[in-house]
Parts: structure tokens; C-alpha cells; sequence
């Protein structure tokens, strides 16, 4: 079924000192409403409407005007924040966010965690690391996800056509192991001053990934500055391990803050439980509002979210703070509509649209092949636009059909999209291996993050100079190298002798003397300027001017 609108000018300029006037209806039965969809006296064609805050469903014919918001005004100029002139090897980028600060406090933490494993009874030989085995820990750690084994310990299996030449050369299989089996990003020896405190408001759950989860944090906004456009996601980090904070079926929680023009984590929170809440106002409220914080960010903001996060207070509060917002909404909400009256039913054709306003919220129900339900505090709620939905014709055939589509959920799913981008780019090539300790899980997916914004960052820098940036699978080659203190390229091997030596002669007879059949060296005789005798010779000497055996 084809569906006709008719394109609607959206150009509509409002004083941004006041509210924007609406046009209520008086009728709360709706029945002039109705009158109206169908067209006007004297078979004029039917008029676009300016509604608001009514007790009934708007359709596709009524106008609606968003309300404009203040200006865009950042704390810093948006993009990467690097000197433009510089140069950044993959391993710069990467110490952006793991810096030599990091790295030292991982080695002390490792140290006192050996000790203290080794005063548990653990049996193994431990030798203090350094920043040097650090940093080729993590090297092998990035090379393991791009040469992908079953087992680790088949990355120093010897004597097959499998063995691997590089790592072996690296780090041996032992001490990779026992680094392996120490981490620990805090000091082991303040873990049961703060068990002690389980249950009260000083216990940090995250004690464990403070710091490192503190500098990986910092640099991720010091680094860069967003775009207009963010998103805010949900995360889940598998585990199997058993863990001490709060998780849903073996998963941690990750509330991901990210640029919704290029996929770069802006900033990042781990759901440690509800007794971290700082308000009534429920989980979803507290992560967006913890994780947009003007003070750094600025105002002028658009954000989008799925339905976990929406909620009519949200939305309000992040108006009033001039931050727009866009996302699903279920239902069910607390003050979102539930009037019947014109609402959008199962059996309504594809592209039919739904919308109410109640302030600076518009509340929008489009049918695709089922029921999408979006809510909005800077976007009308349809200004003519369509896309084009592959689906079935009357004829019986398939094809494409342009169908109208609200405003909203054209823009949701173009900013939303680049939050799955840069998952894709962190699953790509994720370091992400199993592991008996839950601590040890997320430091590994720090790392994901910070190579992959490092990547970013790359393209970023890449695309101010008009140069070709690396591929990603290229980015971590080059990172991986860095580490291990080698290069990706190495020079080719010498190839193979064709001369073999064979023996001058065969002696059979156990009487004939060491010597016998001995004969002059060429080489030493024209290089060295010597006589000396040989019983071998080149088994090519037949394809020189000269007998090597005279």
C-alpha cells in the first residue's frame, strides 16, 4: 500500500526568551478533530493544525513546532585535543590513555600481589617486574587477539608446524603467566580494610579498578572534546568469573557516554549497585545526569538514549539544562500518555504516525512492522520526512516503498548507529580472554577502550591533515610492535646456500689414510693466498670455468 503526504515547511523561528504558543483544543471528544482529518468545507484540501497538550493522539495532519533550545556553547572547541603538528605513533595515542603513571602503578600493585601469593603457598618463581615487562605483557596481549590460538600456552608450543616464532622471542611462556596470574590494578594489602566496610557508604566496590579506572576515565575527556551529538548506551561485559560487585547473569553493566558522530567513549561508569545512588529519582536518572556534566562538556547538547534511560523527569530536567533529548520510550512510564482516545492500533498501515506534546515533550507512535514509540524534547514530530522500507506489494511482489517516518526516529537512528560502530571496533579485535577473576575481566576491556579511542583518535588527526588513515587491524599491528619494542616489517631472511658440499672422494677401503684423495682449495687459494687441502667440494663445480678439485 503506497502512502502520499505532503512535504511540510519546518522552517519555524521562535523567541527563545519565551515559551512557544500552542493552539489547544476545546473538544476533549475530538470529534471537529475528525471532521478536519477528512478535509474542509468546500472541498478545500485539509489544513495542517498547530496542537499541543491535547487528551487525544495527534495525527500525520496536525502541526507541532519543537521548541527551539539555546545555542550550542562547548567548554572547548569540539575534536581531538592534540597539538595539530604533532606526531603520534600508534604506542603515543595508546600512552595517552595508559600512561607511564599507569604503568608504574600496575608494576607495584603486581609485585605486592606476587608476595603475596607466594606467602599464600603458590609455588612459582617470581622475578620483580618492570615497566619494560609491562609493556611487553600487554604487547603479546594485543598480538594473541590478532593471531588467534585456542589455548595461550600454544603461543610457545615447540616442534610442530604451528609453533609461533614471536612471542617465544618476546617474553617466556612462564613469566607471561605469572604477570597473568598477578594483576591487580590496586594494592592488594587496602582489599580487607575495605571489605571491613561492606554494606556502609565509605565501601568502594570498584576499589579493585580505582586506579586505573580513574586515569583511563580522565584522559578520555581531556583527550577530546564531543560533537553536538552524544549517546548514552547500556553495555553488557561478559564474565565468567565470580564477581564482587553487582552484575545481571554474569554480565557487568557499562553505561557508555560516547560522540555520536564517531563512536569515541566520551566517558564510561560501572553499575556497582543501588546503595551508589546519589537521588530518589531511580538508576537511569543518576548514570545520564553523572555522566553529562556541563561543567566539562558545556551546554546546547543533543543526546540520545534507549528506552532504559527514558523517562518524561529526565527529559525535562536535561531541557531545563538546555540539553535536548531523544530516545524509546516504553509505555508503561511513569507520565508518559495513556489516553485511548485517536491512538495508534495493531492494525494501522505502515507509516501511520501518532504523536501528543505536553510541554517540551512530544511523544511519538509510528507504525513500522510494529509499534515504535520515541519521545523527544528538540524535534518536531513529523516535518514531511520518509524512508524507504522493503516490503510487500499488492501485486504480490516485493520491492521498496518510500513510508512516512516521524522526525525523531529518523535522527535516533542516525546517531544511534555509531555507538554499534565503535562496539564493532572494539569486538574486532577485543583482548578479551577468560579468567577466574573478575577484576581481571575489566582491565582487560580498559584496554579495549583505549586502543579503540586511540584509533579514533588516529582517524581524527588523519582527517584534520586530509592523509589516509591506518586500517584498524593495521593501527593494532603497529601498536602491538610498539609495545614488544620491535617493528611490524622485518628485513627478509638470507636465502638459502646452493652450494652443498659433497666429499671429494669415497673411501671405501679401511686402509687408505685420512687424507687420501685430498685435494687444493680454491678459496683459500685465491682469497686467503694459502695451500690447504680439503676432502670437500661444491657439488655445483661443474658449472664453473674452473675445476674446484685440481
Amino acid at each position: 500500500m503506497s502512502v502520499h503526504f505532503q512535504a511540510i515547511n519546518t522552517d519555524f523561528t521562535m523567541d527563545q526568551t519565551s515559551p512557544p504558543e500552542y493552539a489547544y483544543n476545546d473538544d476533549d471528544d475530538g470529534d471537529s478533530d475528525l471532521d478536519s482529518q477528512s478535509g474542509c468545507e468546500n472541498g478545500s484540501p485539509p489544513r495542517r493544525r498547530l496542537c499541543a497538550q491535547s487528551t487525544r493522539w495527534n495525527g500525520i495532519d496536525d502541526l507541532d513546532t519543537a521548541p527551539k533550545l539555546q545555542k550550542f556553547t562547548p567548554k572547548r572547541k569540539p575534536g581531538h585535543q592534540l597539538d595539530p603538528n604533532g606526531t603520534y605513533t600508534p604506542l603515543d595515542l595508546f600512552s595517552l590513555f595508559v600512561d607511564y603513571g599507569a604503568i608504574s602503578i600496575l608494576c607495584n600493585n603486581i609485585n605486592k600481589q606476587a608476595v603475596k601469593s607466594i606467602d599464600k603457598g603458590k609455588k612459582y618463581n617470581w622475578i620483580p617486574v618492570q615497566e619494560t615487562d609491562i609493556y611487553k605483557f600487554l604487547g603479546l596481549t594485543f598480538y594473541f587477539c590478532l593471531v588467534k590460538l585456542p589455548e595461550i600456552k600454544d603461543y610457545w608450543k615447540q616442534n610442530t608446524i604451528f609453533s609461533q616464532v614471536f612471542p617465544p622471542k618476546v617474553m617466556a611462556r612462564e613469566r607471561y603467566r605469572t604477570i597473568y596470574w598477578n594483576i591487580d590494578m590496586s594494592d592488594s594489602y587496602d582489599d580487607p580494610s575495605n571489605d571491613k566496610k561492606k554494606g556502609m557508604p565509605q565501601c568502594d566496590p570498584l576499589l579493585s579498578l580505582r586506579p586505573l579506572l580513574d586515569i583511563i576515565t580522565s584522559a578520555c575527556k581531556m583527550y577530546y572534546h564531543p560533537q553536538r551529538s552524544l549517546s548514552i548506551e547500556k553495555k553488557m561485559v561478559a564474565t565468567k568469573a565470580h564477581i564482587k560487585v553487582k552484575a545481571t547473569n554474569k554480565e557487568f553493566q557499562l553505561f557508555v557516554l560516547s560522540d555520536s558522530d564517531n563512536g569515541y567513549t566520551v566517558d564510561f561508569s560501572i553499575y556497582a549497585g543501588t546503595s551508589q545512588l546519589s537521588s530518589n529519582h531511580g538508576l537511569q536518572y543518576d548514570t545520564v545526569m553523572s555522566l553529562l556534566n556541563p561543567s566539562y562538556l558545556g551546554h546546547g547538547y543533543h543526546l540520545y538514549v534507549d528506552n532504559f534511560y527514558t523517562s518524561p523527569r529526565l527529559f525535562k530536567d536535561l531541557y531545563d539544562m538546555n540539553i535536548g533529548a531523544c530516545g524509546l520510550f516504553k509505555g508503561n512510564r511513569k507520565d508518559c500518555p495513556q489516553t485511548q482516545n485517536n491512538a495508534l492500533t495493531k492494525k494501522e498501515p505502515r507509516g501511520t504516525i501518532r504523536w501528543i506534546r505536553e510541554g517540551p515533550l512530544v511523544f511519538v507512535k509510528w507504525m513500522d512492522s510494529r509499534e515504535v514509540s520515541i519521545c523527544s524534547t528538540f524535534h518536531p514530530a513529523f516535518a514531511g520526512e520518509t524512508t524507504m522500507q522493503h516490503s510487500k506489494h499488492n501485486d504480490g511482489n516485493w520491492g521498496s516503498t518510500a513510508v512516512t517516518c516521524p522526525t525523531p526516529v529518523i535522527e535516533y537512528n542516525k546517531h544511534m548507529k555509531c555507538f554499534d560502530f565503535s562496539e564493532h571496533l572494539i569486538q574486532y579485535h577485543t583482548i578479551h580472554q577468560k579468567t577466574s577473576n573478575w577484576y581481571r575481566t575489566l582491565f582487560f576491556h580498559f584496554l579495549d577502550i583505549s586502543a579503540t579511542n586511540a584509533y579514533l583518535l588516529h582517524k581524527e588527526l588523519c582527517r584534520e591533515r586530509k592523509q589516509n588513515p591506518m586500517t584498524h587491524r593495521g593501527f593494532v599491528q603497529e601498536l602491538t610492535a610498539q609495545l614488544c619494542g620491535v617493528t611490524v616489517s622485518i628485513p627478509p631472511s638470507k636465502a638459502p646456500e646452493q652450494h652443498l658440499p659433497v666429499p671429494v672422494s669415497n673411501q671405501t677401503e679401511k686402509s687408505k689414510r685420512a687424507s687420501y684423495g685430498r685435494k687444493g682449495c680454491i678459496y683459500c687459494r685465491n682469497t686467503l693466498r694459502k695451500e690447504q687441502s680439503t676432502p670437500w667440494k661444491c657439488h655445483l663445480s661443474c658449472f664453473f670455468p674452473y675445476n674446484f678439485n685440481q
